[in-house]
């Protein structure tokens, strides 16, 4: 099972659609999952003709998106249940907003808001932030996730798609 993962793309704001190399790695994927400040519905329309597609809703947000996507999600796949959050708060502060946002135990908690990449098992939950992958300020450098689940094993894998 192989996922693809984003969030924080903020378009049509950073750049106008998803980058090229994230719509080639998630043609082979079997599901995607962004994570919010999404900005135009139009690309979870895109993301949803490659792969059956789950988001949750951002803070920058639309009040139509916000209408639209939860602001969490739980669901499973690969035999895993997976958390879906946006997130809140500054810089590495996200990670303890979501640390205990979900009422069950969950085996990975996807999540965005600092733009940050983040890709950690913590207490045998896998804590996955793809980062941005339209955006450079907080990082300096564009990022998705691709998260593979085989068995009982499951793996992150931050992906650079380089400078702006």
């Amino acid at each position: 099972m192989r996922i693809g993962v984003i969030s924080d793309t903020h378009i049509p704001f950073f750049t106008r659609s998803i980058p090229q190399p994230v719509l080639e790695s998630f043609a082979t994927c079997d599901v995607i999952v962004h994570a919010g400040d999404i900005i135009e519905s139009s690309v979870i329309e895109k993301l949803k003709t490659m792969a059956e597609t789950r988001a949750v809703h951002g803070n920058m947000d639309s009040e139509e998106l916000k209408r639209l996507l939860p602001d969490r999600l739980v669901f499973e796949v690969g035999g895993k249940r997976i958390g879906v959050t946006h997130g809140k708060g500054s810089g590495k502060k996200v990670l303890d907003e979501v640390r205990n946002i979900f009422d069950k135990k969950v085996d990975i908690v996807i999540f965005g808001h600092s733009h940050m990449p983040f890709n950690e098992n913590i207490g045998g939950t896998l804590f996955f932030n793809p980062g941005s992958a339209t955006d450079t300020l907080f990082q300096g450098k564009r990022t998705y996730g691709i998260i593979t689940i085989e068995g009982d094993i499951v793996r992150g894998e931050i992906i650079e798609i380089g400078q702006g």
